[in-house]
C-alpha cells in the first residue's frame, strides 16, 4: 500500500489543494542527488511517481532503503531543522511535488486545523518506517518487513480514510501531469 494514502487520509481537500498551489512540480531524472546528507534542505518531498535510494556516508555509502511513490522525504529535517541524516538519489525518472519549508511552517503556525492534520499525518508514517526498521533488525516477534503494510493491524479508523486518501492521490497526479 503506498504511504501517500496515510497521508493524504488524514488532511482535508483544501490542505491537499493548499500543497498543489504552494508546491512545485518536479520531473527529476534519474541518478540526481535529491538530498545530500549533512546539507540544510529548506524542501519537503512528496515522491509521487518513481523510485528514491536512501543510503548513508557511516556505511560507505551503501543503500539502506528504496523508496517508491508515496514517499516523502525531507521531513525528519523539516521536524527537528537539523541537516539530513542520509542522501536520497533518484534511481529512475521521478515526479516529485517540493513543498518550500518557510511557506509550509508559515501554513502551520496560521492554521491550527491544518497543522495538527499534517503533523499527524507524519507521525503515522514515521511510525509505519518505525515498525519497518524494527522488523528489518528482527527484534521482538515482528516478522521481517518487506516494504508491505499489513492493512490488517491497522487501526480502523485509518483505514476508514484510505478510500478517499487514493482518490486524491489519482487527482493530484492528474493536476500535476497536466500542468
Amino acid at each position: 500500500m503506498e504511504k501517500v494514502l496515510f497521508i493524504l487520509g488524514e488532511l482535508s481537500d483544501d490542505d491537499i489543494d493548499w500543497m498543489l498551489q504552494t508546491g512545485k512540480r518536479e520531473e527529476v531524472p534519474a541518478n540526481t542527488v535529491l538530498i545530500e546528507q549533512g546539507k540544510p534542505i529548506d524542501t519537503l518531498y512528496l515522491l509521487l511517481e518513481g523510485t528514491l535510494t536512501v543510503s548513508i556516508a557511516t556505511l560507505d555509502n551503501k543503500e539502506i532503503a528504496t523508496l517508491s511513490s508515496g514517499e516523502m522525504v525531507g521531513e525528519m529535517s523539516f521536524i527537528d531543522s537539523r541537516p539530513p541524516s542520509a542522501t536520497v538519489k533518484t534511481i529512475e525518472n521521478s515526479l516529485l511535488l517540493s513543498i518550500p519549508r518557510r511557506q509550509l511552517a508559515t501554513r502551520l503556525q496560521q492554521d491550527n486545523g491544518f497543522c495538527s492534520r499534517f503533523y499527524r499525518a507524519l507521525a503515522i508514517l514515521l511510525s509505519i518506517r518505525l515498525r519497518g526498521t524494527i522488523g528489518q533488525l528482527g527484534y521482538g516477534k515482528v516478522s521481517p518487513h518487506d516494504g508491505n503494510i499489513d492493512v490488517e493491524q491497522l487501526n480502523p479508523n485509518i483505514l476508514d480514510n484510505i478510500a478517499i486518501a487514493r482518490t486524491r492521490f489519482d487527482w493530484m497526479l492528474r493536476r500535476l501531469r497536466d500542468n
